[in-house]
């Protein structure tokens, strides 16, 4: 992505501390000049608000904040909608504790900075973001027409590192997440086991969970479900779909440049939206 031919980057801060929202802010000036902060938020409701309010390229989320933390202010903000005009904003965690960068934020899929901000770290994270930026501009990156399944740990899924930095911000134990489901099937109420749902895959009303035989309805949405399920297994690759990657067999690519999940057993492709491309980096 060339900064000389498409508009600024746009970016929230969001911070409880005025004096650490203005150090960044400062610091951000220096090393990324071309950077327009449109708004700056107090707390994780208001920087969930200002995200919808200005659609910004790029969010500064402290981690501890009050009301909503930084994590589940991540967490809305991912589920907010997209238009052919704006995507979810890349996200940036700020933290006053080393023990929050876990390997995670390492493996690209977002990044954070230490309190107060260095320079030096920031630069790192600048060069980062710009990457991903590009990347995500440029459809994801990859021109061929098909790719091979994805590895799992190839690329993090957003709401796998959110689950890491909830259960450190709040332990008691490993997390437990939904092992069946109960759903609507005709005029029948089945349970079906989790770990057998292909994917699931959500209209304005319902949400369709298919198996490799039965196809039901819950009225549980994506963005709750994304909670609930464990991201080791399940991956959102658009606002409206989770697909189990146990079952991908495979990537593609349709005239438009998008690219496609098939799922083993299926002649069905599954969207990916742009947000998550990078899950599939270099396909």
């Amino acid at each position: 992505m060339s900064e000389t031919t498409l508009s600024p980057v746009r970016a929230v801060l969001a911070d409880d501390e005025r004096l650490m929202r203005e150090q960044l802010r400062s610091r951000l000036t220096e090393v990324w000049p071309e950077l327009e902060i449109v708004a700056e938020a107090k707390n994780g409701l208001e920087a969930v608000e200002l995200v919808r309010e200005h659609h910004p390229d790029l969010v500064f989320l402290d981690i501890r904040m009050p009301g909503l933390t930084g994590v589940d202010a991540a967490r809305q903000i991912a589920q907010l909608p997209e238009d052919d005009s704006w995507l979810v904003p890349e996200i940036v965690f700020i933290t006053a504790y080393d023990q929050y960068a876990v390997e995670a934020f390492e493996q690209g899929v977002a990044d954070y900075v230490l309190k107060p901000a260095e320079r030096e770290r920031l630069v790192l994270t600048v060069a980062r973001i710009k990457k991903r930026l590009a990347q995500r501009h440029n459809g994801g990156g990859g021109e061929s027409a098909e790719a091979a399944p994805a590895e799992t740990g190839q690329a993090q899924p957003l709401q796998q590192l959110l689950h890491q930095l909830s259960a450190k911000l709040n332990p008691g134990g490993a997390p437990k997440y939904l092992q069946w489901i109960q759903a609507t099937v005709g005029q029948a109420i089945q349970m079906i086991p989790v770990e057998d749902v292909l994917f699931f895959i959500s209209d304005e009303k319902y949400t369709r969970v298919q198996t490799a035989g039965v196809e039901a309805l819950i009225r549980k949405p994506i963005k709750e479900l994304v909670d609930e399920l464990d991201p080791a297994l399940f991956w959102q690759i658009h606002r409206s779909t989770l697909v189990n990657v146990k079952a991908i067999n495979g990537i593609t690519r349709d005239f438009r440049g998008r690219q496609l999940v098939g799922v083993k057993g299926l002649s069905e492709k599954l969207e990916v939206s742009r947000s998550y491309t990078q899950l599939f980096k270099g396909m």
